[in-house]
């Protein structure tokens, strides 16, 4: 059984449908690079991947354990928030707390998964954030910004912003960590620190899914790549397949205008 197994899919805004049966499957530790031309679904995908919208129909499940069915009764919002947790998503904007530092940032959702509805002692409270904050700090330490712990997001730069993002969603242990466009709103020259650290965390066997437009990148760190149009997935395969032997007319007239 794979880790991750989506099968039939389909999501659709009023009478646009968006997604039109999407199937795929993948291992864990693998790379999975999502490619398309704007409107194609991608988005929506990872937005129904981590419970931020709700498909229409389809299954989906995460190292055996389904969650999601729409053949069983609704889910609450309760689970909902248990149900995304098998996910992190870094988004295409950075959505960092303004008022918070970076170490907050990073550490506030673990600690508000760890102290809500709970009763601890003032003791256990400063165990459990002393261990959240340590851990905080690793991650920040692997994304390259562990000087910048006491900083707040104004003092960063795009790309420091975007890695503050991508410790936030690894600090709360995602099955599978979901990039969406990561370096679409940063320049150039920020770029290149980002696909770093995504690139460090494929070294580390972790379970990724990528959605971008970098060409070059997604043929570097995938292990398998799709490529979506019109709502479908229009071809898929390794990168040598993909990039190189494309079988689709479609997936052809793509990488023409991407390179």
């Amino acid at each position: 059984m794979a880790f991750l197994e989506v099968h039939n899919i389909f999501k659709a805004f009023g009478k646009t449908e968006v997604l039109k049966g999407i199937d795929f499957s993948m291992e864990k530790g693998e790379v999975l690079v999502i490619i398309g031309s704007s409107g194609s679904g991608k988005t929506t995908l990872l937005r129904c991947l981590n419970f931020l919208e709700t498909p229409d129909s389809g299954i989906i499940t995460v190292n055996g354990e389904p969650l999601f069915d729409s053949n069983e009764p609704t889910y609450s919002d309760r689970e909902k928030r248990e149900k995304r947790l098998h996910f992190g998503l870094v988004f295409q904007q950075f959505n960092l707390f303004p008022q918070y530092t970076v170490l907050k940032n990073v550490s506030l959702a673990p600690e508000l998964r760890e102290f809500s509805g709970k009763k601890l002692s003032r003791a256990e409270k400063k165990s459990a954030s002393e261990r959240i904050n340590s851990h905080s700090m690793e991650l920040l330490t692997k994304v390259g910004l562990a000087e910048k712990a006491d900083s707040y997001p104004c003092r960063l730069s795009g790309g420091q912003q975007q890695r503050v993002a991508i410790a936030r969603a690894l600090a709360m242990s995602p099955d599978i960590l979901c990039f969406d466009e990561p370096t679409s709103a940063l320049d150039p020259e920020l770029t290149g620190e980002v696909l770093k650290v995504i690139r460090g965390l494929k070294d580390s066997d972790r379970t990724m899914i990528v959605v971008t437009h970098e060409m070059n990148f997604a043929r570097g760190v995938a292990d398998k790549v799709i490529f979506m149009a019109d709502g479908v997935i229009e071809e898929y395969g390794t990168p040598d397949e993909v990039f190189g032997a494309p079988k689709s007319n479609k997936t052809k007239a793509f990488l023409e205008k991407a390179d």
